[in-house]
This record gives C-alpha cells, sequence and structure tokens, in this order.
C-alpha cells in the first residue's frame, strides 16, 4: 500500500510540473508582450547621443539638453559646436555622430546624402554688435564701411559670413574687415574682448553678452534671414534616439525655449 502511495505521488508531482511549463511559458510571453508594448508607446528610446551643432546656438541648445535629458530618463545629449562648414566637414568625414544643426539650408544641402529629411526649427536676423556704450557711435550699415573703425566679419565659407556679405552688397558698402572669423562667436568675442570697434552677429548672440556689447538693429528690409535645419545622420547607430530629439525641437516646449532665448519661429 505504501508503494502505491508513493507512485500515485510521483505521478501527481509530475503531472503538475508539466502543467506548470505552459504557464510559465504563457507568463514569460505577456511579459515580452509588455516590453514590446512599451517599445511602441512612443517614449524616446534611451541612448547617449551625439548632436553637431551650429556655433549660434550653443547657450540655447545646452538648456534644450537639460530639459530634453529630464523628460527623457536614460537619454543624454551630448552636444559639439563649431561653424556651420565645420560641421558639413566632419559628417563628410564620418565623424561619429546622430544629428546635425546648421545656421543655414545651403550647408545642409551640401551634405544631403548623409542626413535624413531636414526641419527648420527656428530662424535669425543679423545685428550689428558694438563695444557696450556703443562708443563709436555706430548706427547704421553704412557706418560701417568707414576706414578709421575695426570692423570683424565672418569668413564667407561661414553663414554668418554670408549673410553678412548679402546685407552689405545689397547695400553697395564696401567694408573692410581688420579679421575674418570661423564662426559668429568669434566675431563676437572680438568685438567683446574690444579687438574689433564692430561686426556682424546673429541677434541672438549679442543676447548673450549684454554687459560686453550693444546690439544695433538692422531693418528688416536691409537684413537676412538665417535658417536652421535640423536633421538626422543615415551613420548614427541610435537612430530611433536621433529622430525623437530633432521630432522634439519643433515641439511647443522646444520652440519656447529658442524663442527666449531670441530666435523666430521657424
Amino acid at each position: 500500500m505504501s508503494q502505491l502511495c508513493t507512485a500515485r505521488r510521483a505521478a501527481a508531482a509530475i503531472i503538475t510540473a508539466a502543467l506548470l511549463v505552459p504557464l510559465a511559458a504563457c507568463g514569460g510571453n505577456d511579459d515580452s508582450k509588455k516590453d514590446k508594448g512599451a517599445e511602441k508607446s512612443g517614449a524616446a528610446p534611451k541612448a547617449d547621443l551625439t548632436v553637431l551643432a551650429a556655433s549660434s546656438l550653443t547657450d540655447v541648445f545646452k538648456k534644450a539638453g537639460a530639459v530634453y535629458e529630464k523628460d527623457h530618463p536614460g537619454t543624454k545629449v551630448n552636444f559639439s559646436f563649431a561653424g556651420s562648414q565645420e560641421l558639413a566637414a566632419q559628417v563628410r568625414e564620418g565623424a561619429p555622430a546622430d544629428a546635425v544643426v546648421t545656421a543655414d539650408t545651403r550647408t545642409m544641402d551640401g551634405i544631403k546624402v548623409d542626413i535624413g529629411t531636414p526641419t527648420v526649427i527656428a530662424k535669425n536676423r543679423l545685428v550689428i554688435a558694438t563695444g557696450e556704450g556703443n562708443p563709436k557711435k555706430i548706427g547704421t550699415l553704412k557706418d560701417l564701411a568707414d576706414n578709421k573703425l575695426k570692423v570683424v566679419l565672418a569668413a564667407s565659407q561661414v553663414p554668418v559670413g554670408r549673410y553678412s556679405k548679402q546685407v552689405l552688397d545689397a547695400q553697395k558698402l564696401n567694408v573692410k574687415p581688420v579679421s575674418q572669423e570661423p564662426n559668429v562667436r568669434a566675431v563676437l568675442s572680438k568685438v567683446e574682448l574690444g579687438e574689433a570697434d564692430a561686426g556682424l552677429v546673429y541677434r541672438t548672440d549679442a543676447a548673450t553678452a549684454p554687459k560686453k556689447v550693444d546690439a544695433v538693429d538692422i531693418p528688416d528690409a536691409q537684413n537676412a534671414v538665417a535658417s536652421y535645419p535640423a536633421a538626422t545622420l543615415k551613420m548614427s547607430q541610435h537612430a530611433e534616439a536621433a529622430a525623437a530629439f530633432v521630432k522634439w525641437l519643433s515641439t511647443p516646449e522646444a520652440q519656447q525655449i529658442l524663442q527666449r532665448a531670441g530666435f523666430q519661429k521657424p
């Protein structure tokens, strides 16, 4: 009788184990479905992103990046700032990055084989940056043609340099700069340090140094509009996360940050 009970107990144990295996498998499938559902929920994938961005975006993108990281735990956004022409060169050389934002559409068009579809996220305009208090009493673009003034401009290969040439040529002004800089921040620095009496920079750049420079407005009819396109890079190792960040730059939250810094609506 004892042997019969033992046999029955052993059989029951085998049957119970057999029943538990499918249940465990079903439980595993449920978890898997939940994971897949989370992936499709619309949340940005976690990643360590590298974004190549125009120098004029330095301050505002640092703020925007901090907000993005707070709203998207697990995602870190690292920025590499430089003149747009330098960024384009880096993309062509295959520098490891996930997205790029330039200060003009022309530069972005030059790397179209390396990027996704670009989206303009902001616009900007030029101002004349002078020393604090505007000691030389510069009031218009025509004043920059005075040979007694030390004027600094960005090089013509740089978007802000092309915009500067555009507005000066339109007014038929012959301005001889004492130096031509690789990006807009270098132009601003020359004015800040007193190494130049004036320079053409973006309105947003002048706004970053209110205690060191004054900004002389240029009438819209004489000004140029700078467009800032953003795009993912085809070589990105984090395509979904990069696309999520670029898309976020057009959201009301990101646009508010950009506009508070002085950038105009796209």
